[in-house]
């Protein structure tokens, strides 16, 4: 009777509480800064802070007990556990971002999600967009201006326009970069040769800081240091600058065209033209939505018949 009378008192739950997992994006955070060993570049990765980083990465702690870094004031180091679990994790978030892309690819809709250099966007991509939207009026393109080509398993992107160099993975090639000094009308009238550059105040980009050494090298002259001259952050305000006439712009071909056509800047040697061994390419997931795919081969035809 009494034992009979204590298991008559044992009550289970019918729906008992579930042990619940972690957050994902806790998962998330823990993904990228495992990667990059950095809260801040995961941070930028993610679109958040490194505080909302490091918060949710000792949320994730807390719920382990344990810890998965070694933070010093030099930065991170994963722990033994931490260093385990990253590979599964990075194939498990990659498999999640290639069946985002398959949902994306399944769903019909209009909207082509582009990332592309803030100066290709401005310069060389913007002043397409009307032609674009005349031969397809369906099409609808949006552009986000990125220092760096997206990753297609992680972002959903549906194509990219980069200057790259070869082996960049999937990749339609555009054009060669080619660079060569550029200038408003009046500033190319006192140079003579490439020597009478040394006099100018050269204009650059922090993105190519090679380019002047570069040009200068091929040129067979040895010319002032850049750091001289005036940098900016953005090609398009350098390109503006130059057009003001503030002084002499390396121009990237595809970038400084219809400037070029325009006369607002020329080139004062043009027989100068370097190559920079990248291009200016499309970059692409292995799958591109439908739209992606039209608006991919509307650009390399344009191109295509520009270059005639």
């Amino acid at each position: 009777m009494a034992g009979g009378a204590a298991l008559g008192k044992l009550q289970m739950a019918v729906n008992p509480p579930r042990p619940r997992m972690p957050p994902l994006n806790a998962l998330r955070a823990f993904e990228a800064a495992a990667r990059h060993e950095s809260f801040a570049k995961a941070a930028d990765e993610l679109g958040v802070t490194p505080a909302a980083v490091s918060h949710q990465v000792k949320a994730l702690e807390a719920w382990l007990g344990s810890p998965l870094f070694v933070r010093h004031a030099q930065g991170l180091h994963l722990t033994d556990a931490g260093r385990s679990a990253l590979p599964s994790f990075s194939t498990a978030f990659d498999a999640l971002g290639l069946a985002v892309q398959e949902l994306r690819i399944s769903a019909p809709r209009p909207q082509v999600s582009v990332a592309a250099l803030p100066s290709i966007a401005q310069l060389w991509l913007a002043p397409r967009l009307p032609a674009l939207r005349a031969a397809h009026p369906a099409l609808r393109p949006s552009i986000h201006a990125l220092e760096e080509p997206p990753d297609f398993r992680r972002e959903p992107f549906d194509l990219a326009i980069f200057l790259t160099r070869s082996g960049a993975g999937r990749s339609f090639k555009l054009c060669d970069d080619v660079i060569f000094p550029v200038c408003a009308p009046a500033l190319a009238r006192q140079l003579k040769t490439p020597a009478d550059l040394s006099s100018q105040l050269l204009l650059w980009d922090t993105t190519w800081t090679e380019d002047w050494s570069l040009w200068f090298e091929v040129a067979g002259v040895k010319g002032p240091s850049i750091e001289t001259g005036s940098e900016f952050s953005l090609y398009s305000m350098a390109v503006q600058a130059a057009v003001d006439g503030a002084g002499v712009l390396m121009g990237h071909e595809a970038l400084v065209s219809r400037a070029l056509a325009a006369g607002s800047l020329v080139a004062p040697f043009p027989e100068l033209r370097v190559p920079t061994g990248r291009a200016l390419s499309i970059l692409a997931p292995d799958r591109p939505p439908a739209p992606a795919a039209t608006m991919i081969d509307w650009l390399l035809a344009e191109e295509g018949a520009a270059r005639g």
